[in-house]
Parts: C-alpha cells; structure tokens; sequence
C-alpha cells in the first residue's frame, strides 16, 4: 500500500508527465502502469522527463539508470526512486 509520500511522489511524478503531454497538445488521462511512449512522449520527451524528475525530487539519477524501462510508466519512475531514496 502506498503512503502519503508515495502518493505525494506519485502526484508530482504524473504532474511532470501531464506537463511534457500537453507540450504535445495531449489531453488524455495517464494511468500509474501506462506506457508513456504509447500514450504519447517521443523519445525526447522521455529525456526531458528524465531531467525534470532530478530536478523536481533534488536527486542524481546514476547513468546506469537511465534507460527507457526505467521510464516507461509513472510506476516505474515511482520504483527507480524508491530504491534511489534508499540508498542514500
């Protein structure tokens, strides 16, 4: 079960995505296990997404995790995290 940081990391996470979404002129609803490509993010996108989610959670994203599964869907944005913020 998620907790309020969870949800709280949720919410800022499908903030972002919504964001780069609508750059693209696209309304549609994303769903936590969503393929962000699918629903609409070039890959472009996905590196941006990639820079704002250091950003927005204050965080080095290592190299080795920076690849595409590791940003298919909010979930697996919310999985990376995780296990960053438990590292540190």
């Amino acid at each position: 079960m998620l907790d309020r940081t969870d949800v709280a990391s949720t919410d800022r996470i499908t903030r972002i995505v919504r964001s780069l979404l609508a750059k693209r002129s696209i309304e549609a609803p994303v769903g936590r296990d969503d393929d962000l490509a699918a629903s609409g993010l070039s890959s472009l996108d996905i590196v941006n997404l990639m820079l704002a989610v250091e950003t927005e959670f204050d965080l080095t994203i290592p190299e080795r995790d920076m690849t595409p599964a590791n940003f298919r869907s909010i979930g697996r944005i919310e999985a990376l995290l995780r296990g960053l913020m438990i590292k540190d």
